[in-house]
């Protein structure tokens, strides 16, 4: 009846970086930083674990002489977005 939700998603911080980035496709770490209150260095870590774990890409790069990061969702990563939300209504049910 429950189906199981999939651990890297079931972070908070995991997964608000998730829904922000399905509705915009990609953006900055700044802004990823500001719209979920992470502090960067815990925001960093959990990126790495998305990106370890093929949800999304990570782009570095410098823009005006400093450094800009990018994050990108992958088709995988929408995939199990979709999954994970798909299997949390089966606990609302």
């Amino acid at each position: 009846m429950f189906k199981d939700l999939d651990p890297i998603l079931h972070s908070q911080l995991r997964l608000a970086v998730m829904s922000l980035l399905i509705s915009v496709k990609e953006a900055e770490f700044t802004y990823l930083k500001e719209q979920t209150s992470a502090s960067a260095g815990n925001l960093s870590v959990q990126i790495q674990k998305l990106k370890e774990a093929g949800y999304i890409d990570v782009i570095k790069q410098f823009k005006d002489n400093y450094p800009q990061t990018i994050c990108r969702i992958t088709p995988q990563g929408v995939k199990a977005f979709e999954e994970y939300v798909k299997n949390l209504q089966t606990y609302l049910k």
